[in-house]
């Protein structure tokens, strides 16, 4: 099971809520709304999105980071690697 796993069904909630706003986002380039509305709504939309992705490295870290240090040697090392890319990645954008 994913580190998410128990949050599984939250997570696709909020992902498919994501999802509307970007649709939304498309009407409202679409309907030639007001560009600061538009940037209004992405900023939106990117912070939702960052929301999700702090709560996935959260995840990742309590599960399967932790369980990998747990159980030592090159996994342990692998695991602590990817989560420090991905937190280097998060901050980049």
């Amino acid at each position: 099971m994913r580190g998410y796993g128990n949050d599984k069904d939250g997570y696709l909630k909020r992902l498919r809520r994501i999802e509307g706003q970007i649709r939304g986002l498309q009407r409202m380039v679409e309907n030639d709304e007001y560009c600061i509305d538009v940037l209004t709504q992405i900023s939106a939309a990117t912070k939702a999105l960052q929301s999700v992705s702090l709560g996935l490295i959260d995840e990742h870290l309590k599960h399967c980071v932790a369980e990998a240090i747990a159980e030592g040697g090159d996994t342990a090392t692998e695991k602590v690697r990817e989560a420090s890319d991905a937190i280097a990645r998060l901050v980049k954008s």
